[in-house]
């Protein structure tokens, strides 16, 4: 008798449950207004748009002399076996969508505004704090040893993404890169820093079936603006050989 080796059951994709007109712009309000009070979303340009029946969440760039980049980050399904509930998806490979959560319209914008994992952004502890705070003002926050950083007013921790918008004041977009890294989970953390506070060096690192790997960035001022510089791996052991490595490249990242 012959082997063959058996592979699951693919399971049929959730069928798509029309919209009314109406029911279609009460969902798009209710997305819209989510990006809208989201400081993270909304730095990041997050539009939505309706195409055959599905809402898809867009992050655009805008560049000088140039068009504009547009980057699908989800997708998000009516599902017809549900009056409310939308299937919340992600492209792992082209035509290729995975699963991250099914819920409601509020539910969905939530789960996207909130991400800590990377999936969307990764910044959801930064926007919980700005919504707290119901600003984006810059609050005062001290670095101790080891990278550690608190607010100044209540000694309370700051996370890595509230420390590099409000110590050293990179904005929210620049934060949210490298993004690749950030589709891959990686978690940063602050390897040096300038006295100045104008260059952070962050590692990005991974666990996987065989062990850990990472990658260096380079966030740094270059004609008055911040920037995230992903840098070769031999020229990444500290922010001068950083520095040396991109200034002959034009400060081209790797």
């Amino acid at each position: 008798m012959g082997w063959k080796r058996r592979w699951p059951e693919r399971q049929p994709r959730p069928k798509v449950r029309s919209l009314s007109s109406e029911e279609r712009e009460q969902i798009l309000d209710v997305f819209r207004e989510g990006i809208q009070s989201s400081p993270v979303l909304s730095s990041l340009s997050i539009r939505v748009r309706v195409l055959r029946g599905r809402f898809y969440f867009d992050r655009v760039w805008q560049f000088p002399a140039k068009e504009s980049e547009v980057e699908v980050i989800a997708r998000a399904t009516p599902l017809e076996d549900s009056e409310e509930d939308l299937l919340l998806e992600v492209e792992k490979r082209k035509g290729n969508w995975y699963q991250v959560v099914r819920g409601t319209a509020e539910e969905v914008s939530d789960e996207i505004a909130s991400d800590t994992r990377g999936t969307f952004h990764g910044l959801g502890t930064l926007d919980a704090s700005l919504r707290k705070a119901e600003s984006l003002n810059r609050l005062e926050v001290k670095m101790l040893e080891d990278f550690r950083f608190v607010y100044a007013s209540t000694g309370e921790g700051c996370t890595f993404h509230e420390a590099m918008f409000h110590f050293f004041g990179i904005p929210i977009d620049v934060i949210a890169e490298p993004r690749q890294w950030y589709v891959y989970h990686r978690k940063p953390q602050i390897i040096e820093v300038s006295k100045d506070r104008t260059r952070v060096l962050v590692q990005f690192t991974a666990h996987g079936m065989f062990g850990p790997f990472s990658g260096r960035c380079l966030y740094a001022i270059v004609d008055g603006k911040w920037g995230a510089f992903t840098i070769k791996p031999n020229q990444s052991g500290d922010i001068a050989t950083a520095i040396t490595w991109l200034k002959k490249r034009e400060w081209r990242e790797w």
